[in-house]
C-alpha cells in the first residue's frame, strides 16, 4: 500500500522537483518504507511505499517499462498478479521484480485501457505514456483506494489525498457550496464532489486519460444488471432457486477471495469486531493459514452498550486466533482525536473514525497488513434501515391523517438518546417516521439525511437553495429501478454500494489505517463476490427482520452458535453521552456563537439551538453536532480562523 501524487503541466512551463517533494511530504505516512519521484516534462510524478510484496529495491518506484518510456506510480494490490506475471512473460516480457504493480505496465503496453479489466485488487495509479504524452489514470471497481484531482484545462494534480494537491499553490483553497451541501446531508463528500472547488474525486469503477490538451473520464465496471445475472459464472444453477445453492455459491467466491488476500511477505492478520461480517473472515482465513489467526478487537470500558469484546472473544476461542484486545474510555479518544482530524483533508463526521484509528494504530504495533470484513451490510443487508422498507409499505397503508396529524406528532414529542435502550428505540422511530414517505427515494433519502434541506438552508448563510443529495440520489434510484426491477432490497443495496459503501466506510478504513501505515483488505469487496452477491434476489438477504440471512446459513458452520443470534451492533463512539460530559468542551471551543459568527458559513443561532436541544436532553442533535464540530476544525486548519 503506497501514496501517489504527481502533476501534468501543459503550459510549458516544467513541474518544480520541489513541489513533488513537498507533495510527498504530506501523505509520507501512507508509505514510509520508500520515496521517489521522476521528472519527465510535461509530468512529473511522486510515490511514498508502504512494502508488502517484494520489499526488496527493485520494487522502488516510480516503475518503468525496459526503455522507460512508460513510468508508473501505483497504490494498492493486485491479487491474481502472479497469473498475469505468467501470462507476460510467456508474452516475451521481461519483469524486473516481483511486484504486482509491474504487471500493470506491460498489460498496459499490450493492451492498452481495456487491460484494467483483468484486474482483481484494490487500486489507484497514474501511468505516463512518454511516447503518446499520454497521462492515464485510474481506480478500482469498489473505490476502495482512493484517488483525486484538480484540473483546470492546462494543469492536471492529483493525489492519494486531497492534501497533496493542496501543496500546489496554483491549486486555490476555496469552499465548494455544493461539497458543503452534501456534506452536511450526509457526514461525508460523495465523489466526484470534493469540498474544495475546482479538486474532484475520480469515481470508483472509472478511470481517465489526458490526451492533446483534453481530459476524458470513462466507466469500466458497474454492478451486474439483474436482467443480467444469469450471465454471471458466480451464480447457481436457474433451475435451483433454493437459498441453499445460492449459500453454496457465496461460500465458494468468499473463500476464494480470502485466500487471494492471504498473499504478502509481511505479518498479516484481521481485524475483528465480534459481528457476523469480521468472524466470517477470520474463519475463512483460519481454513487456510498454517498458524494462528492475529485478530485485534476494540471496546469501551464504562459502557456495555457499545462492546462487543465479549463476542469478539467467542470467536477468537472458537477458531484459536491470537487474540489482542484494546479498551476505550473517553481519555483514550480525547488522545487520539487532534490526530484523527489532522488526517482528514476535507471534513469527515462518521464518529467511527476515531476508534477505527485507535485499532489501527494497536494493530499496526503487531501486522503491516489486517483483512476485515467491511461490505458485508452493504451486500447482504445487514442495516435496520432495510428493515424499514418493509415496515414502511405496511406503514404507508395507515390512512394519512392518522400517520401525519396523530402518529408522528406524538412520536416526535417523545425524548430520544443513542446510549439507553428504551430511549434509542425511540430515537429510530423518531427518524423512521421523519423520513417516511411514498416516493421509495425520498424514504431511502430522509433515512440517511443528518441535515434535511429545511435544515440546511435554516442553518447555511447562503443556501444551496436545491436539494443536491435527492438529486444525485434519484438519479441513481432510477438507474437501480432498471437493473432489480420488483427487488426493492436489491435496489436499495445498489444505492448504498454505489454510494455509502466508498464514500463513507471505505474512506474511513482507508485514511484511518493508512494514517498508522496499516494495509487493510476487504475480501468481501472482491468484484467477484458484490457480482455474486447482487446476483441474488433481495429476498434471499433479507428475510422477515432478518438481515444476511444468507450469510447465516452459508458459514454457519465456521461460527459460534451464539453469533448465530446476536443482535447488530455498530462501532460508533457513544458520542451522545460524551458531548454531554468529556467532550462539552470540544461543543464550547468550537460551537460558540462568537466562533460560528466569525467563521460565516452558518448562522449562530441555528447552531445555538442545536446546542441548547441537546444538552437540555429535549432531542439528540448529537450527529448533527458532530458533523459542525469537524467541519469547524476543519475549516480552521485549511481555510482559516
Amino acid at each position: 500500500m503506497c501514496g501517489i501524487c504527481g502533476k501534468l503541466d501543459l503550459t510549458g512551463k516544467p513541474v518544480p522537483e520541489t513541489l513533488l517533494e513537498a507533495m510527498c511530504r504530506t501523505i509520507a505516512h501512507r508509505g514510509p518504507d520508500d520515496h521517489g519521484i521522476l521528472m519527465d516534462p510535461p509530468v512529473g510524478l511522486g510515490h511514498q511505499r508502504l512494502s508488502i510484496i517484494d520489499p526488496s529495491p527493485s520494487g522502488h518506484q516510480p516503475m518503468s517499462n525496459e526503455d522507460g518510456t512508460v513510468w508508473l506510480v501505483y497504490n494498492g494490490e493486485i491479487y491474481d498478479f502472479e497469473n498475469l506475471r505468467r501470462l507476460l512473460l510467456e508474452r516475451g516480457h521481461r519483469l524486473s521484480s516481483r511486484t504486482d504493480g509491474e504487471v500493470l505496465i506491460h498489460l498496459y503496453e499490450d493492451e492498452g485501457v481495456d487491460c484494467l479489466r483483468r484486474l482483481n485488487g484494490m487500486f489507484a495509479f497514474a501511468l505516463w505514456d512518454a511516447a503518446r504524452k499520454r497521462l492515464w489514470v485510474g481506480r478500482d471497481r469498489l473505490g476502495i483506494k482512493p484517488l483525486c484531482y484538480f484540473w483546470d484545462g492546462s494543469r492536471f494534480v492529483f493525489g492519494s489525498e486531497i492534501k497533496a494537491i493542496l501543496s500546489d499553490p496554483e491549486v486555490p483553497r476555496r469552499i465548494d457550496p455544493e461539497g458543503l451541501d452534501l456534506y452536511l446531508s450526509l457526514n461525508y463528500v460523495p465523489p466526484p464532489y470534493t469540498l474544495f472547488r475546482g479538486v474532484r474525486k475520480l469515481s470508483p469503477g472509472c478511470h481517465l486519460v489526458i490526451e492533446e490538451g483534453r481530459l476524458i473520464e470513462t466507466s469500466y465496471w458497474d454492478i451486474t444488471a439483474g436482467s443480467d445475472a444469469r450471465a454471471n459464472p458466480n451464480r447457481p444453477p436457474e433451475a435451483d432457486p433454493d437459498p441453499k445453492a445460492y449459500g453454496e455459491a457465496l461460500f465458494k467466491t468468499l473463500d476464494a477471495a480470502v485466500r487471494r488476500r492471504l498473499i504478502a511477505d509481511v505479518p498479516l492478520g484481521a481485524f475483528l469486531s465480534g459481528g457476523l461480517d469480521s468472524s466470517i473472515i477470520v474463519g475463512l482465513m483460519a481454513r487456510h493459514m498454517d498458524r494462528p489467526v492475529q485478530t485485534f478487537s476494540i471496546g469501551y470500558r464504562d459502557l456495555p452498550s457499545f462492546d462487543e469484546t465479549a463476542y469478539a472473544r467467542e470467536v477468537a476461542d472458537f477458531h484459536g486466533t491470537d487474540h489482542h484486545e484494546f479498551r476505550l474510555d473517553h481519555r483514550d479518544v480525547l488522545d487520539a482525536f487532534p490526530a484523527v482530524l489532522k488526517t482528514l483533508d476535507e471534513p469527515f463526521a462518521d464518529s467511527s473514525a476515531v476508534p477505527t484509528f485507535i485499532v489501527s494504530r494497536e494493530t499496526r504495533r503487531h501486522v503491516t497488513v489486517a483483512l476485515s470484513g467491511d461490505g458485508g451490510d452493504e451486500l447482504f443487508a445487514g442495516y435496520r434501515m432495510y428493515q424499514g422498507e418493509a415496515w414502511a409499505r405496511a406503514y404507508g397503508r395507515v390512512p394519512g391523517f392518522l400517520r401525519n396529524g396523530l402518529i408522528a406528532p406524538l412520536v416526535n414529542l417523545l425524548p430520544e438518546r443513542r446510549n439507553a435502550p428504551g430511549l434509542e428505540a425511540v430515537r429510530r422511530a423518531k427518524k423512521f417516521v421523519r423520513g417516511m414517505s411514498r416516493s421509495f427515494t425520498d424514504r431511502y433519502c430522509g433515512w440517511r439525511e443528518i441535515f434535511p434541506l429545511a435544515q440546511r438552508e435554516a442553518l447555511l448563510q447562503e443556501p444551496l437553495r436545491r436539494d443536491l443529495y435527492r438529486e444525485l440520489a434519484r438519479r441513481a434510484a432510477a438507474r437501480s429501478a432498471g437493473r432489480f426491477p420488483g427487488d426493492v432490497v436489491n435496489r436499495m443495496l445498489y444505492l448504498d454500494v454505489r454510494g455509502l459503501l466508498h464514500a463513507d466506510m471505505l474512506t474511513k478504513v482507508d485514511r484511518m489505517s493508512m494514517a498508522n501505515a496499516l494495509e487493510v483488505r476487504v475480501p468481501m469487496l472482491d468484484h467477484t463476490v458484490v457480482e455474486c452477491a447482487f446476483a441474488m434476489p433481495g429476498g434471499v438477504k433479507l428475510r422477515g427482520r432478518t438481515g444476511k440471512a444468507v450469510l447465516l446459513e452459508a458459514f454457519r458452520d465456521i461460527l459460534p452458535p451464539s453469533l448465530l443470534h446476536r443482535p447488530k451492533m455498530g462501532f460508533e463512539m457513544p458520542i451522545n453521552a460524551w458531548l454531554r460530559g468529556e467532550l462539552r468542551f470540544l461543543v464550547d471551543e468550537y460551537l460558540n456563537e462568537e466562533a460560528v459568527g466569525n467563521q460565516g458559513i452558518f448562522r449562530p443561532e441555528a447552531v445555538t439551538e442545536l446546542v441548547r436541544r441537546h444538552m437540555g436532553g429535549f432531542q439528540d442533535t448529537s450527529w448533527h453536532l458532530w458533523n459542525l464540530i469537524v467541519f469547524s476544525y476543519w475549516h480552521r486548519s485549511y481555510i482559516g480562523s
